[in-house]
């Protein structure tokens, strides 16, 4: 017999002498002397299917290694659910324990576990209601995230890595090397030789594919990238993790305009998707951790996102200071935004996503496209309720002259760049692109407050468990 999965189950219609097969892990065991119900769970839905099995039948006996957190094989006859809940139930045949969960150590029986507890058991964490919810929340958005795409003619590609080039010039980067640390070349200055290294240079693992994505797009046209990234930032903070995934798309002929207007019907359409494919889990999300969640969530699809410059952003944040506001951080022209400004615009504000552009190109990487004011550049950050930045993207420079003047300003060395700036040498077209850190939308997603709760084995400082 095939087996069907729990969230087909719940969905079928009961036939007269209608037998399924299911297979899952034991949520919980309850009853008495006559009949035990099983709540069982195969990880497809939220929905556990209940299974009624007859204590006489099976023997009192064979029914106590059924037991929390056991994975067991159930064949028996659906029939119309006796309780709420659900429309059907399982009146069993067959029960057969694959394995079994001692409950004096299973660290999962039922009852409250916090947040930060299954952390520290991730490789359990996928069996519980809240991180089956959003794992398969997960899973949507990348669906829709590649839909998204697909439907619009972008092509996907598979940027490196490994990489020798720093596409955020913060020098965080994780390295990668074969030499042995133990016994180091150096030169006369006391640099290590990278001659000998499986490379010949020294490279890390990669913050970002923007710099590769821009040269696919300048012959495909439109491309996005969609995979792991790496910085080795030594940061505890609830929004931070030292390997995370992101989305980068790269467009030929778009100025910034066209990335705004991408970047609005990119979230959206992420949104829409998680509404109509992950209802069940959201609802499950929305009564256990954040009651606005599903509000929050449609709230941001009604609402067009406003277009402000920095420049006008940060009279609103001076004039808030006059009216009594207290922020943590200093606000002044020049300064980067903290999540507290970014998140008063939004939630106070305006009350709707904000995309504030043009921000001062010292705060700012020197691939963006400068402004004819010679003080800003056609950035552009998407921040949202919650969150604050959800996307970074900008207009590229696509002048050469321009692009070498301010990589030499920026201390970004020209040889290692040099296949970037033939781009601008040869058939240069204007361009823009974003990138959207994968697990930052999560968050907004599924409502969590802690990005490690988002991504099933987090790695951040001091912690790369299973």
């Amino acid at each position: 017999m095939e087996r069907k999965r729990i969230a087909e189950v719940l969905k079928m219609e009961v036939q007269q002498g209608s037998t399924v097969l299911v297979k899952g892990w034991v949520r919980t065991r309850r009853g008495n002397k006559r009949v035990q119900f099983i709540a069982l769970n195969d990880g497809s839905t939220i929905h556990n299917l209940q299974i009624v099995a007859d204590v006489e039948r099976f023997g009192e006996e064979s029914l106590k290694a059924v037991t929390t957190g056991a994975c067991i094989r159930a064949t028996g006859q659906l029939v119309p659910s006796q309780g709420q809940g659900q429309s059907v139930e399982m009146q069993a045949d067959e029960i057969e324990v694959y394995g079994g969960a001692d409950p004096a150590t299973y660290p999962l029986q039922k009852k409250g576990h916090s947040l930060e507890y299954l952390r520290e058991i991730a490789h359990l964490r996928p069996r519980t209601n809240t991180f089956g919810a959003i794992f398969r929340i997960r899973h949507q958005m990348a669906m829709a995230i590649h839909t998204f795409f697909h439907e619009r003619g972008f092509l996907y590609v598979h940027t490196p890595i490994i990489t020798g080039s720093d596409c955020e010039g913060a020098g965080q980067m994780f390295q990668v090397t074969t030499l042995n640390l133990y016994d180091l070349r150096k030169d006369e200055n006391g640099s290590i030789l990278y001659d000998r290294d499986f490379f010949g240079k020294q490279t890390g693992l990669t913050v970002s594919g923007q710099l590769e994505g821009e040269l696919a797009a300048m012959g495909l046209g439109a491309i996005y990238t969609f995979g792991p990234t790496f910085r080795a930032e030594n940061s505890n903070t609830p929004r931070h993790l030292a390997e995370f995934w992101m989305i980068e798309p790269e467009v030929a002929f778009y100025e910034i305009a066209d990335n705004m207007q991408l970047a609005e019907d990119f979230i959206k359409y992420c949104v829409q998707w998680a509404l109509d494919h992950s209802l069940d889990d959201l609802s499950f999300l929305n009564e256990r951790f954040d009651r606005d969640l599903i509000e929050r969530l449609n709230f941001v699809l009604k609402q067009p996102f406003v277009r402000l410059p920095y420049t006008e952003g940060i009279r609103v944040l001076e004039q808030a200071v006059a009216n009594g506001k207290a922020f943590e951080f200093p606000i002044y022209w020049g300064a980067d935004l903290a999540a507290e400004h970014e998140r008063y615009l939004v939630e106070e504000h305006f009350k709707c996503p904000v995309i504030l552009t043009d921000y001062p190109k010292e705060i700012k990487s020197f691939y963006m496209k400068q402004n004819d004011d010679g003080k800003t550049v056609r950035a552009m950050d998407v921040l949202f309720p919650k969150i604050g930045e959800i996307i970074g993207g900008s207009q590229r420079e696509e002048n050469y002259d321009r692009l070498v003047s301010r990589a030499k300003e920026m201390n970004v060395p020209e040889k290692d760049i040099w296949w970037y700036l033939d781009t601008r040498r040869f058939g240069t077209a204007p361009h823009s692109g974003f990138g959207l850190g994968f697990e930052r939308l999560l968050l907004f997603v599924t409502g969590m407050a802690n990005i490690r709760d988002v991504i099933p084995f987090p790695r951040t400082p001091n912690n790369a468990e299973f």
